[in-house]
């Protein structure tokens, strides 16, 4: 097959592939695809909220190539999305993270020269997040040029996702009758579902959300996958633009990425074992002949000392092994 030619590193984000998970659920009487955005040149979805907001930005005058700071807030995908966009545009990046952002990452933002601020005491009302949030805060107002902008409420965020809806619209002739996308700036199902409404597209949108999270009520809790959930409500959230919820906790994500490996032999990231855990809850209530897609955000490479590593899971949760190497049996919604 004849590949395409692009003009720069940048040029290469956005049209992943969809890829059919044939062997994921025994039984069930639909079809299931994953939207793989690993493949984005710096591994994650936030390659295409970042060039987003930062191609405004640049277009709008706002950044100015060797003068302005880029200031932000990760837990680690748009961060590193960020690092490879800033690198190739000259912009300084300043980079808040916290404790719980993996050595992995940290080793990826200092390879492209990032100026890295940890934060190590949560905020007593909006934990790691809401402390992030302060110190970028304090980073805008006192870096000269600075800019920061703002993943959490920038409007370029959700328009990046119109794109990757309209690729996924597109592979299957508008057939998508299930999307499954999880949640935590969102982003990427506010875009997603802006443009199935725009399209008219018959689509029920299933927002993943993590246990302990707050994005659709509920009281904050401790969670130990990143880009999961959020402990501070994001402005760009709208209940009205998602038709089902569903909660899944750490384990449940880390189970499921177990099994997608054993049964697709796809290495996926935490939320993409979500959406997957998400799935097997809600697949009772899913017509036969149905097509339903997950968004898988990322690679498991980031979660080979986590998700997948044997010492980690049996730390946070005990020996939980048989639960991937059991027959597999579909959950029941509560």
């Amino acid at each position: 097959m004849t590949r395409k030619v692009v003009p720069s590193i940048l040029d290469s984000i956005g049209d992943t592939p969809l890829v059919e998970l044939g062997n994921l659920i025994p039984g069930f009487h639909s079809r299931v695809f994953a939207k793989m955005e690993r493949f984005n040149p710096s591994g994650s979805i936030k390659d295409r909220t970042a060039y987003s907001m930062i191609r405004a930005a640049l277009a709008s005058g706002e950044l100015v190539p060797g003068r302005s700071v880029v200031v932000e807030s990760s837990s680690g995908n748009l961060a590193i999305g960020l690092a490879q966009i800033c690198r190739y545009f000259g912009l300084r990046f300043i980079c808040v993270v916290d404790r719980n952002t993996t050595e992995r990452n940290l080793a990826i933002l200092d390879a492209f020269k990032v100026e890295v601020e940890v934060v190590t005491e949560p905020d007593p009302a909006g934990g790691l997040l809401a402390a992030r949030l302060r110190r970028v805060r304090e980073l805008a107002a006192t870096v000269p040029n600075a800019y920061w902008p703002n993943q959490y409420a920038n409007p370029m965020n959700p328009r990046a996702h119109h794109e990757t809806m309209r690729e996924i619209e597109e592979a299957l002739a508008g057939k998508v009758d299930y999307l499954f996308a999880s949640v935590s700036t969102f982003g990427t199902l506010r875009g997603c579902a802006d443009h199935i409404r725009r399209a008219g597209l018959p689509t029920t949108v299933v927002g993943v959300d993590a246990v302990g999270s707050v994005i659709f009520g509920g009281s904050p809790a401790s969670r130990l996958l990143p880009g999961h959930g959020a402990s501070v409500r994001p402005p760009l959230a709208d209940n009205s633009m998602v038709d089902e919820v569903v909660h899944i906790s750490d384990l449940e994500a880390v189970v499921s990425c177990r099994r997608l490996l054993m049964t697709e032999a796809i290495l996926g990231g935490g939320s993409s074992g979500a959406t997957v855990a998400a799935l097997e809850k809600f697949s009772d209530r899913v017509p036969a002949g149905s097509n339903c897609v997950l968004i898988f955000p990322d690679g498991g490479d980031r979660y080979v000392d986590t998700v997948y590593s044997d010492t980690w899971v049996r730390r946070n949760f005990g020996e939980v092994s048989h639960l991937w190497k059991e027959p597999f049996e579909m959950s029941v919604p509560a």
